[in-house]
């Protein structure tokens, strides 16, 4: 396939694709969308007075010139990306007719989904400014082009029709050619004829050059292209990465519950049967206890270990339920309340069960605390989830506490920690994270 309208001009075969149908249609298409967005040439009008009042003798003061002006440009740059940005996305569209390769806009995502975010955004951002421009010469020069092109076509159909209707009674004005019969008609039929031939290619030419400037003011440049190319893949390898390790962490833990913990439960009953059995006078008796003993208590330690690598609960019930059984586990009083609703995807509730549940052991091994409470709840796009305590505060990631682990983890995710750490309490660790469905 042709890459544009150029590549296909070309082409020998080209009146017989459909490149010259399509170029005519967004040739003739222009001044329609020049004429809706005819309000983004209005600041031509001033300053085009503003040059006469300078060039030459005016009834308009040259200071109240200058004082419209700057009142025209400013109301203009309030208003025109309001109308510039729905014509850039229409014209991104429109561009499909003599240019296949998609044009991307290159908008920064807002940071939060407020109407003033937006604003903010879009108003600071190097593509608006760039559509705002490409609209000002769409609704100010475009037409001069495409009115180009359709008189073309016109001029070239009226010297070929001329001979048939030109009478002497009505003589016939093509802009510098005046015909009053037949027989002056005809030798300008040949050169209509050649108009005719090539009008495809005048088209053609036409939607090009209009189609490589459009392109050059709405397509994000080449360098933001490839490093959004790049971007996008090193967040699809990050998100291979954690859904291979999720899985694997999986794997692990239930090779334990099924092979190592089933065997060390049989083990721990076994030593409980021979622990009856022997006499408890006996010296092997002391040996057998004490192994049981050892048995039961290594099978609670194997329990702590897969929980700590993925907990069945979690797997089994969600997040909220596994903070509740993570909070039963700490060692100091713990207040959980969870609003979610429906579930997350299954690397965004691991990822944050397993940093509260390092933020829990970090407040019971640095913080001083005597309680703690752990909020889960989803807000615009995000899980947020904040571990809150009474303890001393001054917690800085500096300081080797894990909280840079914390966000790591969470920017493995794609999300962020935040901390508020004042000395004297309370601890803040609030982790943002976005909010995907399995």
């Amino acid at each position: 396939m042709d890459d544009n309208a150029l590549t296909a001009l070309r082409r020998r075969n080209y009146l017989f694709t459909s490149w010259p149908w399509r170029s005519l249609l967004y040739v003739a298409s222009t001044p329609v969308i020049a004429l809706l967005v005819w309000p983004l040439a209005l600041p031509v009008v001033p300053l085009v007075a503003l040059l006469v009042s300078l060039t030459r003798e005016s009834t308009v003061d040259t200071g109240t010139a200058f004082v419209i002006s700057g009142v025209s440009i400013a109301c203009y740059l309030v208003a025109a990306p309001l109308l510039a940005l729905p014509l850039a996305a229409l014209e991104r569209h429109r561009l499909r007719l003599v240019r296949p390769e998609p044009v991307r806009a290159g908008h920064r995502v807002p940071p939060s989904t407020g109407p003033w975010s937006w604003l903010v955004t879009r108003y600071t951002e190097a593509a608006t400014w760039r559509a705002v421009g490409y609209g000002t010469l769409l609704a100010a020069a475009a037409p001069v082009f495409s009115l180009f092109a359709l008189g073309w076509v016109m001029f070239a159909v009226a010297l070929l029709l001329a001979p048939s209707i030109v009478s002497g009674a009505n003589p016939i004005h093509l802009v510098f050619i005046e015909v009053s019969t037949p027989a002056e008609a005809w030798p300008w039929t040949p050169l209509g004829l050649a108009m005719v031939v090539t009008t495809p290619y005048v088209t053609g030419l036409t939607a090009w050059v209009h189609g490589l400037v459009a392109a050059a003011l709405l397509n994000e440049p080449a360098t933001s292209a490839r490093l959004h190319t790049e971007l996008v893949e090193v967040s699809r390898s990050r998100a291979r990465l954690v859904d291979g390790f999720e899985a694997e962490r999986r794997r692990i833990e239930r090779d334990l519950h099924d092979g190592a913990q089933q065997r060390l439960v049989g083990l721990t009953l076994q030593l409980g049967l021979a622990k009856l059995d022997v006499p408890g006078d006996s010296p092997a008796a002391v040996t057998v206890a004490k192994a049981h003993e050892e048995a039961k208590a290594l099978m609670a330690e194997l329990r702590d270990l897969i929980a700590g690598i993925h907990p069945q609960v979690l797997t089994d019930l969600g997040l909220p339920a596994a903070l509740r059984e993570l909070a039963d586990r700490t060692a100091l009083p713990v207040t959980v309340r969870s609003d979610l609703g429906e579930r997350p995807a299954t690397h965004v509730e691991s990822t944050a069960y397993f940093v509260v549940a390092e933020a829990l052991t970090n407040t019971v091994r640095h913080g001083r605390a005597t309680q703690a409470w752990v909020r889960a709840y989803r807000e615009k796009g995000q899980l947020i989830v904040e571990v809150t305590d009474d303890g001393q505060g001054g917690a800085r990631p500096d300081l080797g506490t894990g909280l840079t682990g914390l966000a790591d983890r969470a920017a493995t995710a794609g999300g962020r920690m935040l901390l508020s750490s004042p000395a004297g309490g309370p601890t803040v660790v609030r982790i943002e994270l976005p909010w995907t469905t399995a």
